[in-house]
């Protein structure tokens, strides 16, 4: 039996027409009958990077008895001139997370995959300690189970104050290893006693993956990179993905 975790996950490829840009992860979220895709941002959008993709393709399983088999989805990014993805902003700016509605009958009537609900996030009673072990789930540098189509899982823990905007941001800090690739990922921490009524994976979801920190300071020779990743605060899916 595959871990319904890893059948959260989804391999983002981003693309101008038919030019492979970048890779990327995601992950799945449903709220009622609706389905999305999350991701970071960036990944659909980035004005500094110059990265302006006019589509994304994921990889979706289509036999839960055969996961070797897989067929890609594309989506196109703008429908009548205009994006079609969901973002938002907060008093300190742009938050660097961004959903797709996905449409169930479009899918392959065999898709197999495991979703996220508003049940996986924190509710308000629920406190996180500082350095909590997480894990995050992704495709660094595109690195996968290329045979079984499945994400790899790296460890991490919390590094700054949660629930606390880190410098006023709408993120908190991970202490983890990770690489190009891995934005849109979703940061997670095990639930010690799942309730079976709320079903998919046993896990809280905590974050979203954005991006590496680092000091403009270091020196490239002396000090090593800090290993810091910035993860924006899951609640922000509940606004994204209103009615």
């Amino acid at each position: 039996m595959i871990e319904p975790l890893l059948l959260t996950a989804a391999r983002i490829s981003t693309f101008d027409q038919q030019m492979l840009l970048t890779n990327a992860s995601g992950f799945f979220f449903a709220r009622g009958e609706r389905l999305f895709l999350v991701t970071s941002r960036h990944v659909m959008y980035d004005e500094p990077s110059k990265h302006f993709p006019n589509r994304i393709e994921i990889e979706l399983h289509i036999d839960a008895d055969n996961l070797a088999r897989s067929t890609g989805f594309s989506i196109p990014l703008y429908q009548d001139g205009q994006s079609v993805w969901r973002q938002a902003l907060d008093k300190s700016g742009e938050i660097d997370v961004a959903v797709i509605e996905l449409d169930r009958n479009a899918l392959p009537p065999t898709t197999h995959y495991s979703a996220f609900t508003p049940q996986h996030l924190l509710s308000p009673l629920d406190q996180i300690e500082v350095g909590t072990s997480l894990l995050v789930v992704g495709f660094p540098l595109g690195f996968h189970d290329t045979l079984h189509h499945m994400p790899v899982v790296r460890h991490a823990a919390v590094a700054s104050s949660f629930g606390l905007r880190f410098q006023g941001e709408g993120y908190f800090l991970t202490d983890a290893r990770t690489h190009r690739g891995t934005s849109g990922a979703p940061v997670v921490m095990r639930v010690p006693n799942p309730d079976p009524a709320h079903g998919g994976p046993p896990w809280l979801l905590l974050g979203v993956h954005s991006a590496r920190i680092d000091v403009g300071t270091r020196d490239l020779v002396l000090d090593e990179a800090l290993g810091l990743n910035c993860a924006w605060y899951a609640d922000i899916l509940l606004t994204l993905t209103q009615a």
